[in-house]
This record gives C-alpha cells, structure tokens and sequence, in this order.
C-alpha cells in the first residue's frame, strides 16, 4: 500500500513578490492618473455653487418686482384693467409696460433708461430686467461691487411665455445666466404670473 507524500507549505519567492509589487503599482498609478485628470477637468464645486447663489438670488430680485399693466410711477397704475390707454388703463401711452426699461420721461429717467442701480429711476417692473447684464464683477443694489465675485458674469432674459390656460401677456419666463471662473454657467428659469396686477410695492 502507498501512501502520498505530506503536501508541503510552500513559500512565495522574492521574484513573485517583486512581480505582485509591480502590478499592483501599475494599476494604482493608473487609477490616480485618471482620477487627477477628472480633477483637473471637472469643474471646482465652489465656483459652481458660488455662480448658483448668484442665480438664485438675482432671480428672486426680478420675481419680487411688480408685474403691473402699467409702469408703477403712472398714477394709474393701481386701477388699471389693462395694458392700455384711457380711463380703464393707463394715465399715459408712455406708461404702458413694455419689455425692458423705460427710457422716457417721466417714466425713465431723462438723459437714458431706468437702470437696476439709479436711485430715483430704478428698475420698478419684472419686464424692466430684459437685456439686463452686469460683469465682470457682481453688485448690489446700490453698485457696490461684492468683494469675491469679480470673475462673475451675470445676464438677465424676460419674455412672454403662455401657460395654459393662462395666455402669454400675464406669464413672464425668467432666464438668469450666470458665469463663472474654469467655463462654469448657470443658468435658471423662473416664472412670473400676472396674479395680482395692480399690486405696487
């Protein structure tokens, strides 16, 4: 009868150790490569926050403006039924809301168009903002430049926009741009409806 040998323990030998050490070294560098390549090119998640808040809170300035038939300095503005001339609507032609600024007096200041930052003739309408930009560089309300956000872009698009069942002249779509550093754009959407038309700050 014959029996087998006892397996013996084998040990690993200095040349498969160097070859494991090898491997595992490529495909390490390998995955940091990639990932410092992804890094590289993604972009940095505080610019894209940054240009976020920015968005969100240049949207909300235009939203909380008035969406009135006429221009809030006409007299008739907390009255009228429509966009319109005469006893029903506006005191003046010149009052009637248009998109953008207005650039006439006495509804505009005289010498150019209602600005975001003039202090008697500031923007007073959602549709005031059309065409609107600032940047380089972000302000507030007063002009002052906000120390941090000098590579910021902002723009501002407003049009009319139907929602059924609710016709295009009541509903406003907002688009807000914002741009940042490293090629980073936000850009956000919000709608203004005609809830309350007469409703003046």
């Amino acid at each position: 009868m014959c029996l087998a040998e006892p397996s013996r323990a084998r040990g690993v030998t200095l040349l498969e150790l160097i070859v494991f050490i090898v491997i595992v070294s490529t495909a390490v560098v390998g995955i940091l490569t990639a990932l410092d390549v992804s890094n590289r090119l993604s972009a940095d998640p505080m610019i894209q926050k940054q240009a976020l808040a920015i968005a969100e809170a240049l949207l909300e300035e235009v939203q909380l403006q008035p969406f009135t038939y006429c221009d809030p300095d006409d007299t008739q503005a907390s009255t009228a039924q429509s966009a319109s001339f005469g006893a029903t609507g506006c005191s003046a032609a010149a009052g009637i809301e248009a998109m953008g600024p207005e650039s006439n007096a006495p509804y505009g200041p005289v010498g150019g168009p209602e600005t975001r930052t003039d202090p008697t003739k500031p923007f007073d309408n959602v549709n005031d903002y059309n065409g609107f930009s600032m940047g380089p560089g972000i302000t507030d309300l007063t002009g002052t430049a906000i120390t941090g956000l000098e590579k910021y872009s902002a723009s501002v698009v407003v049009a009319n926009q139907a929602i059924a069942p609710i016709l295009a002249p009541d509903v406003l779509l907002i688009t807000v741009t914002v741009t940042g550093p490293s090629n980073t754009t936000v850009v956000l959407d919000g709608y203004r409806v005609r809830y309350a038309p007469n409703a003046l700050p």
